[in-house]
């Protein structure tokens, strides 16, 4: 008998409890003894880790929308197996973005000027560079573009959500050809707002707009590839966690192996980026380019600097190198984790630099905030996968991906 109803298992239950305690003590405290203090260093740190959090989590859940639409306008079938998974993380999105959101607001409200300088307008005033900008770089556009992005975002991604559901009815052939063709304007609708957002702006305004006097033009591109990548393993992680409990009967190792092909291909993407965008700021060694890399490279964040090449590139590229590699379920579970926490840190270090000089901090505060978005993803995406059936039996594509071989 097929298992098309998901139900939590007592150890699910558990370790999403266990991750929302965690992480509910590591907020407060951080609320009492950094937010609450009286050093402008702890109160940064604690923003600017909410900021690095905020921002990762949501983007990669927004993946998710992201592959299920890109698939849809590619006329793709093989993902129908597990395309409910996807679609259960996608319901974060509504979450996430609210969550992001009081974040932007108490950085701007607060007067955090230590993570977003043009927050200081006398600063502004006698600084060149950021006047020039600051026709986007003031709290109006920032929270009026960011409130328009999420809303758009999760709008869409639940008409897309909700379409899925039509195809749990059967459809004859003219239906089944109606239905299609709404997928696509959606899926369509979707993809032209997230280039405009997620391929341009929002990176812009969220993340490079803490080192306001630097830029780089595959800045977006670099963000989209490392939350991309870390997307695809949060989805490989969870196909893998319901087939070993007896569910996603059509998924088979083909459309396992077809995920690990993206982790692997992506990892592979973001090092081109990480590489053109240092090498060429290296070779050139302009100063006002090379201002973004100097405290990465050679001041306290080097380490981290260099573990992200190793963590992100090196170790997926030879783990999942081999075509067996990719149909092994404990060696995808560990390059998936391993590639989610390798961008967790590359995040780490998007953001800290420029927030905290020199300061380097790297502990509770960082793995409590970390351990309450992992157990928020656990609570929600499993809420998600119990709301409806597993599978969308009678999509017209569902055929395709049950014959589907790599």
């Amino acid at each position: 008998m097929i298992k098309q109803q998901f139900e939590a298992t007592p150890g699910y239950k558990k370790w999403t409890m266990g991750l929302l305690a965690v992480g509910a003590l590591a907020l407060l405290a951080g609320i009492f003894f950094l937010a609450f203090s009286k050093d402008e260093h702890a109160q940064t740190r604690f923003w600017a880790v909410l900021l690095q959090n905020s921002t990762f989590f949501l983007l990669i859940t927004n993946a998710s929308m992201f592959f299920i639409c890109v698939t849809t306008m590619a006329m793709g079938g093989w993902q129908m197996a597990f395309r409910r998974v996807p679609e259960a993380i996608s319901t974060l999105v509504p979450v996430f973005s609210v969550l992001a959101l009081i974040v932007f607001l108490g950085i701007i409200f607060g007067h955090q000027h230590h993570i977003y300088h043009w927050l200081d307008k006398e600063h502004v005033e006698q600084d060149p560079i950021l006047k020039g900008k600051s026709g986007f770089l003031n709290p109006v556009f920032f929270l009026g573009w960011t409130v328009l992005t999420l809303g758009v975002w999760s709008f869409v991604g639940k008409k897309m959500r909700d379409l899925s559901n039509e195809a749990d009815e059967p459809m004859d052939h003219e239906a089944g050809k109606a239905y299609v063709k709404k997928n696509t304007v959606w899926a369509s609708a979707f993809l032209i707002f997230f280039g405009l957002t997620v391929g341009s702006t929002i990176p812009w305004l969220w993340l490079m707009s803490i080192d306001a006097h630097w830029y780089s033009t595959m800045y977006s591109w670099y963000t989209f590839a490392s939350t991309f990548v870390s997307g695809m393993a949060l989805v490989a992680l969870y196909v893998i966690y319901l087939k070993n409990n007896d569910y996603l009967e059509y998924t088979t190792d083909e459309q396992l192996h077809d995920v690990g092909k993206f982790m692997f291909a992506f990892s592979i993407f973001w090092t081109y980026l990480w590489y053109s965008q240092f090498m060429l700021i290296w070779y050139a060694n302009i100063p006002e380019e090379t201002v973004y890399f100097k405290p990465r490279v050679q001041g306290v964040y080097k380490g981290v600097f260099f573990l992200n090449l190793i963590v992100n590139f090196l170790l997926p590229f030879l783990l999942l190198m081999r075509r067996g590699s990719k149909r092994n379920y404990t060696t995808m579970v560990f390059v998936a984790v391993l590639i989610i926490l390798g961008h967790w840190v590359d995040f780490y270090q998007m953001v800290m630099p420029g927030s905290m000089g020199e300061h380097f901090s790297l502990g509770w505060f960082e793995f409590g905030v970390l351990a309450l978005y992992a157990g928020l993803i656990m609570h929600f995406v499993g809420k998600g996968l119990a709301s409806k059936p597993l599978v969308a039996v009678n999509h017209p594509f569902m055929k395709e991906s049950v014959i589907h071989h790599t």
